[in-house]
This record gives structure tokens, sequence and C-alpha cells, in this order.
């Protein structure tokens, strides 16, 4: 159903919790208790769009279209979609990043997820069978949607990583346990919370401003790689993206030479002192 299985278990969540509530089975879900509970959760928070409203309703979708019952049957209120354009680091607060991680861990961490667009899950899942030295590429296996693709490796992010492996000797996952000892997340993996404190703290120690996520450096992969001229089709497949309308977004934040965007005041100044 193009959902993962994080995204399943927050839904899951929710609807428990709903029910819990109401002391009912969802499937006994009664139209006007959802209503007063969805109210409650609307006068409980701050803003009525938070993020748990949002997902008590979307699990709510799940669990009707799993009995193949309509949106209509619990009166669902519509969401509306948030129009937000991502965070974009600039080339200098990249480099900045790579700079001020101390751990060779955590400089391979930003590289990869920068130097290959990777997503937080795809980069706690890669192998190091993944990694093709040779051909300078690395492979993407099941990614989002279930889809295999391949990236190319920088020849830079290439020495880091015989570097890393060389000292920290990796059995399986490239970010697995270290010289065979367990840790981490049960599967052994670096955990996602570990992933999301690693950028965090390497962005705070480069003295950047912009709240940086683990996506910003995706969203950053792809606004630089179109200002650096790549295609929006090629771009498209190594985001993995299903649709050309998602990457397509990227040139609403990507500065292009052949659409150069500039305040009036650069001209104003420009032509004015000239005249005198």
């Amino acid at each position: 159903m193009g959902r993962s299985q994080s995204t399943f278990s927050c839904y899951s969540r929710h609807v428990a919790a709903l029910s819990l509530y109401l002391g009912k089975i969802p499937t006994e879900l009664d139209p006007e208790q959802v209503q007063d509970y969805l109210f409650y959760l609307q006068k409980k928070s701050k803003t009525p769009s938070q993020t748990y409203f949002k997902h008590t309703v979307y699990g709510l979708r799940f669990l009707l279209k799993g009995e193949g019952l309509p949106y209509e049957y619990l009166r669902l209120p519509e969401i509306k979609q948030e129009k937000k354009l991502p965070t974009v680091l600039s080339k200098d607060e990249v480099w900045r990043m790579l700079k001020a991680a101390k751990l060779l861990k955590h400089r391979i961490l930003i590289g990869l997820l920068y130097g290959c667009g990777l997503r937080c899950l795809e980069v706690r899942s890669l192998r190091l069978a993944d990694l093709d030295f040779d051909r300078k590429q690395l492979k993407v296996v099941q990614g989002k949607g279930k889809k295999d693709r391949y990236v190319p490796l920088s020849a830079h992010l290439i020495r880091g990583l015989v570097k890393y492996i060389h000292a920290e000797k990796p059995q399986n996952f490239l970010f697995g346990p270290v010289n065979g000892r367990a840790g981490g997340d049960f599967d052994s993996r670096y955990s996602q919370r570990g992933v999301q404190w690693a950028v965090k703290q390497v962005s705070k120690e480069a003295g950047i401003k912009k709240d940086v996520h683990v996506h910003t450096l995706r969203h950053s992969f792809a606004t630089h790689l179109l200002e650096d001229g790549m295609d929006i089709v090629t771009l498209k497949n190594l985001l993995g993206h299903e649709n050309l309308e998602t990457t397509m977004e990227y040139l609403q934040i990507a500065q292009l030479p052949t659409q150069r965007i500039f305040s009036p005041l650069d001209t104003l100044f420009e032509q004015c002192s000239k005249s005198k």
C-alpha cells in the first residue's frame, strides 16, 4: 500500500490510544464518539494541525480502508497538506559540517547523507556489500517504495570509507556493531535516534543557525545537483522518487543560471552609482 512499517506502527498506536480512551475495540467505534475524541485532541493542543491529531485521522482512514468502509463513515475531517519548502544548506555550510565532525564515523555519515542523497533508513541499512568502489557507486537496496537504485560515490567519500572500514572493521552493516560487538539498534544497525542526534550535534558544532535534520542533507543534495546542471529526470532517479512532480519541487529552491533571482536593490545600486 506504499506505506513503511514505521508508518503502520504509528497509525496503529494512535488508533489504539483512541480505542483505550473510548473503551472500545477499533471495529466498534461510534462516529459520534470519534468526533468527540478528535475535538478533545484539538482543544488539548495549541494548534489543531498538530502531528498527533493528524496521525490519529490518518490512522482511522487506514482502519476504514482495511475494513472496506468509506471515510464518510466516521465523518473524518479533511487534513490540508501544508505547503512548506524544505530547508537547504549552502555548500559552505555542508563543508563546515564535514570539517566540524570530530568522529570519522560522523564525517562518513554526513558524507553519505549529502553526497548520495540517502534517507535515514537507507543509510542505516547500508551494507558493505552495497559499496562498489571500482565502479564508484552505491546500491540502495529496497529504498522507499521497495525499489533498488544506484547512486554515484564520490572519490573523496571512497577514501573516507576505506579509512573508516579499516579502522572500525564493521562485519555486515556499514554502521553496525564495531569489531563484531553487538550494540546500537535491536537489529545491530545504527539507530534512527543515533543518526538524528549525530546530524544535529555536528550542525551545532559547525555553527549553523538553520534547523538541520537528517533529511536537510538530502534536500541539499538535490538542490545543489540541479544548480550544478543535472537534469530533473536524472535527479528523480537518483532520489528514488515515484513521481516527477515530487522532484520538481526543488526547482522552486534551486538558483539556476537560466532563472537567476535577484533583488531590485542590486540593480538599483548598480544603475544609480554609475549615473553619479
